[in-house]
């Protein structure tokens, strides 16, 4: 078997010419991962090769799908939920940090999710009653000047967004965290494993894992319509106390009793 891969990058600009050339090939199977705007420029590349698709918001909604039950067509997939749980973040983000006034939200305004996150993130703010500042970055120099921007407005916390883009800035964004001593929290394990603070959401190894599955079926037969769209039912804390004491943090208890993971 022979795989072709494509990588944007993060930059959603390229997701419709890489998909393209994909499609061009005989290919019997075509896996879009990395959100939604990959799972939307495959879709509209072919309506004839099958494809798995992983994303972090409603592929209903988007208009990937007619239903969870029945997908329809020649997609199905995964909804991994990333972007809807960013007022649950920001809200354990105030749950470390109850004294908080300001916190931050990075946002990438190229997702085209960008919208319903600065949503949640707002709602999020006025139930815990703080305010939230939000900051914007679709580059790496944007992202070093919000990180600027968050020291500068002496924001207490950040919450970065779900997106692919940032996925592949992991580093950078928990190296100038903990350069601006500031903490943060991220939406894959992944980031507090490379020693970020704080992490919530599903276990991304688990869902590729379930994407596999799904391809394996497909390549034996089975035709993506008769494949529902699978959702996580586990979503895991992780808590790096290494680098809440680098910060100087005391991370409340029921907090840490709450924890899937701890890092120390």
């Amino acid at each position: 078997m022979i795989v072709e891969y494509r990588w944007a990058l993060g930059d959603y600009e390229r997701l419709t010419a890489l998909a393209a050339e994909l499609a061009s090939m005989p290919l019997a199977l075509l896996v879009a991962t990395g959100g939604e705007p990959s799972a939307l420029a495959a879709k509209a590349a072919t309506s004839t090769i099958p494809i798995i698709f992983t994303i972090g918001s409603d592929p209903v909604q988007a208009g990937l799908v007619t239903s969870y039950n029945r997908p329809g067509g020649n997609i199905t997939g995964i909804n991994i939920l990333t972007t809807t749980l960013e007022a649950k973040r920001v809200g354990l983000l105030h749950e470390l940090m109850p004294q908080a006034e300001t916190l931050g939200f990075l946002l990438n305004p190229n997702n085209p999710l960008a919208d319903s996150q600065f949503e949640q993130a707002h709602q999020a703010s006025r139930a815990a009653g703080v305010q939230i500042d939000v900051l914007r970055a679709n580059d790496d120099n944007d992202i070093e000047m919000a990180f600027r921007a968050a020291a500068q407005q002496k924001i207490s916390g950040l919450a970065v967004a779900a997106a692919s883009f940032f996925d592949t800035r992991r580093e950078k964004l928990v190296a100038l965290a903990a350069q601006n001593s500031l903490p943060t929290i991220y939406h894959f394990r992944e980031f507090a494993l490379a020693g970020g603070l704080m992490s919530y959401g599903v276990d991304i190894t688990d869902m590729y894992r379930q994407a596999g599955i799904y391809a394996g079926r497909i390549l034996k037969g089975v035709r993506p319509t008769d494949l529902p769209v699978l959702q996580p039912t586990k979503f895991e804390l992780v808590i790096n106390l290494k680098t809440a004491k680098a910060l100087g943090l005391t991370v409340p208890p029921l907090l840490l009793a709450r924890a899937d993971e701890v890092i120390e």
